[in-house]
């Protein structure tokens, strides 16, 4: 986990803090819009990602119900956290590059595909 967060930190120029819960948001909307079992896939590859999604929704949950069940909902949760268009897309760019690294590209291609709107921001 602190890998991918310290790599979001220097390459997207965010506080770890807010990349941390960035990715938790990315994640937990992954687990709810997604394919499960591609998504569960993926996120086996990037350590702590339980962790990172209970961080990001407070322990309860999927950030409260579905965030909107949007690409454009997701967008709005991280704007709520300071980040800007393109810090956003760095965010997601690096998560789900770190999990095609890491042995999951079929995986992630499934599920950007899936949800209408994403390939714009990966």
């Amino acid at each position: 986990m602190n890998e991918l967060i310290d790599r979001i930190a220097a390459n997207v120029g965010i506080d770890a803090d807010v990349a941390q819960k960035a990715v938790g948001m990315i994640l937990a909307f992954l687990q709810s819009e997604g394919p499960a079992d591609k998504v569960r896939q993926m996120m086996a590859a990037i350590p702590g990602s339980d962790e990172l999604i209970a961080s990001a929704s407070g322990g309860g949950g999927v950030l409260g119900g579905l965030m909107g069940g949007s690409v454009m909902g997701l967008g709005a949760k991280l704007m709520g956290l300071g980040l800007g268009m393109d810090e956003i897309s760095g965010v997601a760019k690096e998560t789900m590059g770190y999990a095609r690294e890491h042995g999951q590209g079929q995986a992630v291609d499934e599920i950007v595909a899936s949800i209408p709107g994403l390939s714009q921001f990966v």
